[in-house]
């Protein structure tokens, strides 16, 4: 598809807060002069909020707002109904699985935005997910149902490492991450803290 020409930016929305997403938004609001829109006030320049269940409509595209909260607290989705495609943020990615972004991402909230992604690729007929990071994902339904199983097994497998004598989110990850690269287990740590917060929260001993 070709650009028009004429065209102009009205509206930029944030799927969320963190840095390689909003850092700069107030930047780009007075190249643009468009306000900057986001669930956090922290985050908005010139706009609005967003919150689920909101409707933007702009030259004959309509885009509804869908809270998917778990990877961040303030993670937005948005759904393009006359395209079938649902823009991600970090909800879901290209390649790979999201990080839970402890203590701002929750576990719990997380799994429930996957099940309601997973209920809106079929109510609304998905054809594609577009991740904020990675390639376009054809068959929603089966990455998300992927990416729901991914969490449960890895919630088995916190389960199994704390009863043979795991104490810390570091041991935990020596044992369940011991396959991935080093250099990701930082961000593994995270998910970790909310898988035991979990575990904690949901289950008794």
């Amino acid at each position: 598809m070709v650009a028009d020409k004429g065209a102009r930016v009205v509206q930029t929305l944030l799927t969320h807060g963190h840095a390689d997403h909003s850092e700069a938004g107030r930047h780009f609001a007075d190249l643009t002069g468009a306000p900057v829109r986001a669930l956090d006030p922290a985050h908005r320049h010139g706009g609005e909020g967003l919150t689920d269940g909101d409707v933007i409509e702009v030259d004959g595209l309509r885009l509804e707002v869908v809270g998917t909260p778990g990877h961040t607290a303030d993670s937005l989705s948005f759904l393009l109904p006359g395209s079938r495609a649902l823009l991600t943020g970090d909800t879901v990615l290209g390649r790979g699985t999201t990080v839970v972004a402890y203590p701002d991402g929750r576990l719990d909230a997380y799994l429930n935005s996957l099940e309601r992604l997973g209920e809106l690729t079929g109510s609304a007929g998905l054809h594609r997910l577009l991740p904020g990071h990675g390639p376009v994902l054809e068959q929603p339904g089966l990455v998300v149902d992927g990416y729901l199983a991914h969490r449960r097994q890895r919630l088995d497998q916190v389960r199994s490492a704390v009863r043979a004598g795991a104490r810390t989110p570091h041991d935990v990850v020596e044992v369940v991450y011991a396959d991935v690269d080093r250099a990701l287990w930082p961000a593994a740590e995270l998910s970790v803290r909310a898988q035991l917060t979990y575990l904690d929260t949901h289950e008794t001993a």
